[in-house]
């Protein structure tokens, strides 16, 4: 049996610049400058414009906040700088490159999968004196998350939301043995922060994606790289298209209350993987098995 279980994550694991551009709160994937300016409901929630039209043409064409109707006459869109453009033009071009690589290959449907990570740990709700990289031998000790297992890693990101001005600090902590991150996680959630400010810390599985250089059949040359240079389980495989879908439907059907931003998401509940790659059976619907 699976549960829906309401839990902090689904970031790619990407740590390499600490304050980051904006995510679209459902598919978490960048939105470009001109997105930043696309407000496509009266209520002021933002998302993307695939996810907009995504919800348009196949979902219930509501606002995932206030769940009024998308109406072309509602949607708003502010003037975007030109050296905001400028970039844009730039990052598109690149992406442009990089899909044509991937299709050259047959793999350009990889470029928008995600992957659940077992050893990693993605926890928020540290409260303001842990939230900072100082804190960081403190947590990583065995009076913290070091006593749950050996960390190989840990990293403290902070990241922007559509519509806030507020970064949310993330941590990722990896673990040598998935047992000890599943320890971690069931330890963790839902506890007071020790960090002050009242918060509860959120803990489940972080997220990341195939590293670029790896699907395009390269050698990666950033020895810092997160990202993924192998091929992950098919039942740790999952796309933007699942996630929205999902999100829309939990807050339609089960009539949970539209977050902020998808941080608050899904993966603490997930069952056992099955055999097989993503590469192997292609991208599958994951989130169908979580309402089953």
């Amino acid at each position: 049996m699976y549960v829906v279980f309401l839990s902090p994550i689904l970031y790619c694991l990407d740590a390499c610049s600490i304050q980051e551009d904006a995510e679209c709160p459902l598919c978490m994937e960048e939105m470009d400058v001109a997105e930043m300016g696309f407000r496509p409901c009266p209520c002021g929630y933002q998302i993307c414009m695939f996810c907009y039209h995504h919800i348009k043409s196949n979902l219930n064409g509501r606002c995932p906040a206030c769940r009024r109707e998308y109406l072309e006459e509602n949607v708003e869109f502010t003037a975007v700088a030109k050296e905001d453009l400028l970039r844009q033009s730039h990052q598109k071009k690149r992406k442009e490159r990089e899909r044509k690589e991937l299709e050259a290959l047959g793999r350009r449907q990889f470029a928008n999968v995600r992957v659940v990570q077992r050893t990693v740990v993605y926890v928020v709700g540290l409260g303001p004196r842990l939230s900072k990289e100082e804190a960081i031998p403190t947590l990583r000790s065995t009076e913290y998350f070091g006593q749950y297992g050996k960390i190989s890693k840990i990293v403290l990101v902070k990241r922007n939301q559509a519509g806030s001005k507020t970064p949310v600090a993330g941590l990722y902590i990896t673990y040598h043995r998935r047992e000890d991150a599943t320890r971690a996680i069931n330890a963790v959630d839902g506890t007071p922060s020790p960090g002050g400010g009242g918060e509860v810390m959120r803990a489940s599985y972080g997220t990341t994606k195939y590293c670029m250089s790896f699907l395009r059949g390269l050698s990666c040359s950033n020895t810092g790289c997160l990202d993924l240079h192998e091929w992950g389980d098919k039942n740790d495989c999952f796309t933007k298209e699942d996630l929205t879908t999902l999100y829309v439907i939990i807050i339609t059907f089960l009539h949970v209350p539209a977050l902020p931003s998808m941080q608050e998401t899904f993966l603490k509940g997930f069952g056992n993987s099955g055999q097989g790659s993503c590469e192997e059976v292609g991208v599958t619907g994951l989130f169908v098995d979580i309402l089953l």
